[in-house]
């Protein structure tokens, strides 16, 4: 299990992975304790059959650099293979500024080739490669040296088996044309908006169930205050106050310290210094917002006329397509995007790219009363009208 510590020897790989046509990526990483992951281990392998062609890179070895790794990652000759690469990505464009390219999740792959949504690395590992894991020791302490042998061994099998995967998944996808279907379910992952986070708009990540414009003016000062906060210093958003207290203030409205030492739900370290003057400035510039800045809550889906008995046959025709192509049913169309259908809504994901391939057509079709449904046996067929 060899162990990269030295930019020259990460130079070395790289310039090996430059002329194969994949390398297959994962990461181990901590973010119990920051707002930012810490990039704790990075796993790579090239095409191959046993572990002489993986290795493991410690970028928390003084004087490391992952520049060798960046050009890497930038080389358009050599497909960048990741398991659910979400968090992956985001530590690289975070860290690196750099967003693997071009870019392969086996994750997604395999939801478009009929392995249910959102599988596991462990059920592909077991599905295609035959193969069982160790995951004893996925929860350990991955910032603390030395590593043991059980870690390593776990870390090389992230991307020794994803190997096997890659290429099973790219066989599949390409004798059944659906290559470009995963090309468009990685737009979101290649794009850096979606590694940017913006505290103004943490807001509209906190469940709450008054939809008053002023409340909702105080709840976005009081996010953009606590996010702001939380990246200014590396610490979890949670840290400095959970959504559960976040709303608690929102609706009290503390006006003074005072105020503030009533909150039920506020943690200690929050009722005094920089977080206490800044959940009270929050409040207050919030209050203070003008009508014309009070921020207005999506309710457009509120109150759509949804036709029930056309919601019913578009489910139908969902579960038809889905047995047909394989795919999951809520990775072609959710049931919030066949109630907008139903209502007459044509801004979809449901409607559009791949889906309106595999689904949207037929559910248009439906909902003008071009085709109909019809029962056979144990399944359902697409009658033309």
């Amino acid at each position: 299990m060899r162990t990269i510590t030295t930019t020259e020897e990460l130079a070395a790989f790289c310039d090996q992975a430059k002329d194969q046509p994949y390398v297959t990526v994962d990461t181990e990483f901590l973010r119990e304790r920051t707002y930012y992951s810490k990039l704790c281990l990075i796993q790579l392998a090239l095409p191959g059959k046993d572990d002489t062609d993986a290795v493991l890179v410690d970028p928390l070895v003084d004087g490391l650099s992952l520049a060798p790794l960046v050009d890497l990652f930038r080389n358009e000759s050599v497909v960048k293979v990741f398991h659910a690469a979400r968090q992956d990505l985001e530590i690289f464009f975070i860290d690196e500024k750099v967003i693997p390219s071009p870019l392969f999740d086996t994750q997604v792959a395999a939801m478009v080739c009929g392995f249910g949504e959102q599988v596991g690395y462990e059920t592909l590992v077991r599905k295609i490669a035959k193969q069982s894991l160790d995951k004893n020791a996925r929860f350990t302490d991955w910032s603390r040296r030395p590593l043991t042998d059980a870690q390593k061994k776990y870390a090389l099998a992230d991307v020794t088996h994803l190997r096997q995967i890659y290429e099973f998944l790219a066989k599949k996808l390409k004798d059944s044309g659906r290559a470009h279907w995963v090309q468009e379910e990685l737009g979101v992952l290649t794009s850096p908006d979606t590694y940017v986070t913006h505290p103004e708009e943490a807001w509209k990540r906190v469940k709450t169930r008054s939809n008053s414009p002023r409340f909702l003016a105080i709840l976005r000062e009081l996010a953009t205050f606590r996010e702001t906060y939380a990246q200014s210093r590396n610490i979890p958003r949670n840290r400095v106050f959970k959504d559960d207290a976040l709303v608690e203030l929102a609706s009290t409205k503390p006006a003074n310290m005072q105020d503030l030492g009533r909150s039920r739900l506020l943690l200690r370290e929050a009722r005094k210094g920089e977080i206490a003057d800044g959940i009270l400035k929050a409040v207050a510039d919030g209050l203070a917002c003008p009508k014309e800045n009070l921020p207005e809550p999506d309710t457009s889906r509120d109150k759509l006329q949804v036709n029930p008995a056309l919601a019913d046959l578009l489910r139908v025709l969902l579960k038809a397509k889905t047995e047909h192509s394989g795919v999951a049913s809520k990775l072609i169309a959710p049931a919030a995007d066949l109630d907008a259908i139903a209502a007459g809504l044509r801004n979809v994901p449901a409607l559009t790219g791949w889906r309106l391939e595999v689904f949207g057509d037929d559910a248009l079709r439906l909902c003008d009363g071009r085709i109909a449904l019809a029962a056979k046996g144990s399944s359902v067929e697409v009658i033309e009208l």
